[in-house]
């Protein structure tokens, strides 16, 4: 039962409705109203509960925060109040529930490693058939990766990148919602997908290559930005790296990049030769993390020892025969 105690009601036994406003709860609650006959007066007790949502009206409502995100994502216009009245006349939910619960879709994506639609600020806490909506949704329109765009279409492509402090030195404690994001990313292995995504791990090799041969150029060192390779496209994998560049002073840069569309702290996959060549050469070898990258990249060194900024979990193992 919701709130401090029954409510009092001349309806008769075993009526019941659905309550959107009236009550003192949240604005995105939806309760159930029951009355049971409570004593030989006829006088009856209001019990509430709060109805969760079903796969169904999860399934609806993802689907149209899609629709609204592709159409944000390519600049085009769309209206969310005249969304959230088509859901209405869909589901059993007021203007309120279906707001709230858009918020509840940006917070998945975020744990999803995913963009979202900025106007629907994050709301935690949602509940984890939220979670498998998304991932259902994600699933079946595998085509959405592909249809976003590769590379930020509001950057211009000459531009030096701007580099931010790693979250870890940024003097402020982890936000609240980190841990229930971090269980998001494992259940659904949002690493893993992300490192099989190679467009978008190219899109932003690219990037950063561009960024370090425009840096060398507009510091007089023409004759270094010339000698940057892309290593990874050149050569394959396998070097520990994706890019050799250099410092301004002609010191070697050797650059591993990891991209995502999501947030800053979604996480990523470091192989073991990534791994070594970051323990042999300290001074020489940094990973670029970029993120935000379909809206407009941010993105932030680290440098080793990797361990001073990330937990290192082993998530699959080597099996040699005796």
């Amino acid at each position: 039962m919701i709130g401090s105690g029954p409510l009092r009601s001349n309806r008769r036994r075993g009526a019941s409705t659905t309550l959107q406003s009236g009550l003192d709860l949240p604005p995105h609650v939806l309760v159930r109203v029951s009355t049971l006959t409570a004593n030989p007066t006829g006088a009856s007790l209001v019990y509430m509960a709060a109805v969760p949502w079903t796969d169904e009206e999860n399934d609806f409502i993802v689907a149209d925060y899609f629709a609204m995100l592709v159409s944000d994502l390519g600049g085009q216009p769309y209206n969310k109040a005249e969304h959230n009245r088509g859901l209405q006349a869909k589901i059993d939910r007021g203007r309120s529930s279906i707001e709230y619960k858009h918020q509840n879709i940006s917070a998945v994506l975020k744990g999803l490693g995913e963009c979202w639609i900025s106007g629907y600020k994050p709301a935690f806490n949602f509940q984890a058939s939220l979670a498998d909506a998304v991932a259902r949704w994600l699933h079946r329109n595998q085509v959405y990766a592909t249809a976003r765009p590769a590379r930020p279409h509001r950057l211009e492509e000459s531009a030096v990148l701007e580099f931010e402090p790693p979250p870890t030195l940024r003097n402020r404690p982890p936000p609240e919602e980190l841990e229930q994001m971090l269980a998001v990313a494992r259940k659904f292995d949002v690493a893993g997908k992300a490192e099989r995504n190679r467009a978008l791990g190219r899109a932003g090799e690219e990037r950063v290559l561009t960024h370090e041969r425009v840096m060398l150029s507009g510091v007089g060192r023409s004759d270094l930005a010339r000698s940057v390779r892309w290593v990874s496209e050149e050569d394959g994998d396998g070097a520990g790296y994706d890019i050799a560049s250099f410092s301004p002073e002609g010191k070697n840069r050797l650059i591993e990049v990891k991209t995502t569309n999501g947030w800053e702290r979604t996480p990523f996959h470091i192989t073991r030769n990534e791994r070594a060549v970051a323990e042999h050469r300290p001074n020489e070898w940094c990973l670029v993390r970029l993120w935000n990258f379909a809206r407009g990249p941010r993105a932030f060194e680290l440098r080793p020892p990797l361990e001073a900024h990330v937990t290192l979990i082993a998530t699959s193992y080597e099996a040699r025969f005796h």
